[in-house]
């Protein structure tokens, strides 16, 4: 029953945030795309390691 819930919640936040990020003007220029896409690997590995930290303890 719980993951009922659960799909319910995110088809409802797709219903609700599709239509929302579509009318969104905002537009992110080519140097914000590379200024933040630097940051996704050394996110990615301290996540990996905090998690196989708290895996471990």
């Amino acid at each position: 029953m719980t993951v009922l819930y659960i799909l319910g919640g995110l088809f409802l936040a797709l219903v609700i945030l599709i239509p929302l990020l579509e009318r969104s003007r905002h537009r992110f220029s080519p140097e914000q795309v590379a200024k933040m896409s630097r940051w996704i690997w050394p996110l990615m590995i301290i996540l990996a390691v905090v998690q196989l930290i708290r895996y471990l303890v």
